[in-house]
């Protein structure tokens, strides 16, 4: 018997703090806009991307491919992981927040894109200057990291309370 298999150690697992987990991915035009998305279910614009689906074993990179397929329709291979964010919520569970590279999309690309109706209100492009006018907050900031990360080909961007960490 292994002490993963013990009563004890399944109660302790059980009783101890959740963290909730999602991923996402930066698609960009051959001009650096990158692709937001409006929800329907909450104000302001988002990447696409979602909750991970931790019950079923995925992990952040399938979450953010799986999502991206559900909200916009295309299912394209993510390069690297660009940014990692420790998001708190007061009064929810923290979040840990994994941005990807979705790549330079075509106007093949574009005119393929689906919106998920039950979920989604519509999708633009918009270039890095005015990020922050859609993404507010620590959303802006890791968006923003995620980017610098992609530009100059640095390591993951860590990112705490919507600050550059590491």
């Amino acid at each position: 018997m292994t002490a993963s298999s013990t009563p004890g150690f399944a109660a302790h697992i059980v009783s101890l703090p959740r963290v909730l987990a999602g991923a996402a991915a930066i698609f960009r035009d051959a001009e650096g806009r990158v692709l937001l998305v409006e929800p329907n279910y909450r104000t302001g614009w988002a990447l696409p991307g979602g909750t991970i689906e931790s019950d079923s074993g995925e992990s952040p990179r399938q979450g953010a491919r799986r999502e991206t397929l559900e909200e916009i329709g295309l299912d394209r291979e993510l390069g690297r992981l660009l940014a990692v964010a420790w998001v708190p919520q007061p009064g929810l569970p923290p979040r840990v927040a994994y941005v990807y590279d979705g790549g330079v999309l075509d106007e093949n690309d574009f005119k393929a894109i689906r919106l998920q109706e039950s979920e989604l209100l519509s999708w633009r492009l918009v270039p890095r200057e005015e990020l922050t006018d859609y993404l507010p907050g620590e959303l802006g900031h890791r968006v923003l990291a995620a980017l610098d990360a992609l530009a100059d080909g640095s390591v993951t961007a860590e990112l705490e309370n919507g600050r550059r960490v590491g």
